[in-house]
C-alpha cells in the first residue's frame, strides 16, 4: 500500500503532527483507524458462527493458527449489513489487551494527516454515537472519521 500525500499546499516536511491512518469506506463515508494498531488486511476468510452471539460479531477466523473474531461495525453503528464484495477486507488490530478484526467494504489509502486538518467530534454524527469518533478530518475533497477504536472496544480490553 503505498502512502497518500494530500495534494495543495501542505508542506509534507514540516514539523507538524501528523496522525499516520488507514482509511476505509462505510457506505459513502470514509473512516480512518491508526496505522500503528494494523497487523494486516486480508481478502475475507470463512468465517465460523456462534449462535446467540450479538448481531454486530460475524464470529471468528483461523488466520495461521491465531483465531481472530470479526466485528463488522456496520451493524455495531446502526447500518444495514451489506453481503462481502471484491472490494471486502478483515482489518486485523492488535490493541494492547485485544486482537480483533473488523470488515471493511473498501481500503482507500494510507494518509498521514496533519493534525491542523483535525477537529473535535461533534457528540452525534450521522447516526453514530460521537464517543466513538476521535475527531473528523478535513480533507481537500471529503471529511474522515477518525475512529477511537479503544472506546469501540473498550467492553473486551483487559
Amino acid at each position: 500500500m503505498e502512502t497518500v500525500k494530500q495534494r495543495g499546499d501542505t508542506d509534507w516536511n514540516s514539523e507538524e503532527n501528523t496522525v499516520h491512518s488507514i482509511l476505509f469506506q462505510m457506505g459513502n463515508e470514509y473512516y480512518g483507524l491508526p496505522i500503528s494498531l494494523v497487523k494486516e488486511i486480508i481478502k475475507p476468510l470463512p468465517v465460523t458462527r456462534f449462535p446467540k452471539s450479538p448481531p454486530y460479531v460475524e464470529g471468528v477466523i483461523d488466520l495461521r493458527g491465531r483465531i481472530l473474531p470479526i466485528i463488522n461495525l456496520r451493524i455495531m453503528f446502526g447500518l444495514e449489513p451489506l453481503p462481502l464484495t471484491e472490494e471486502s477486507r478483515f482489518v486485523d488490530l492488535q490493541m494492547e489487551g485485544l486482537n480483533i478484526g473488523i470488515v471493511v467494504e473498501a481500503v482507500s489509502e494510507v494518509m498521514h494527516i496533519p493534525s491542523s486538518l483535525i477537529e473535535p467530534a461533534p457528540p452525534i454524527v450521522a447516526g453514530v454515537d460521537g464517543k466513538f469518533l476521535s475527531g473528523i478530518a478535513r480533507m481537500q475533497d471529503k471529511l474522515v472519521m477518525l475512529l477511537d477504536v479503544d472506546e469501540i472496544f473498550s467492553q473486551w480490553k483487559k
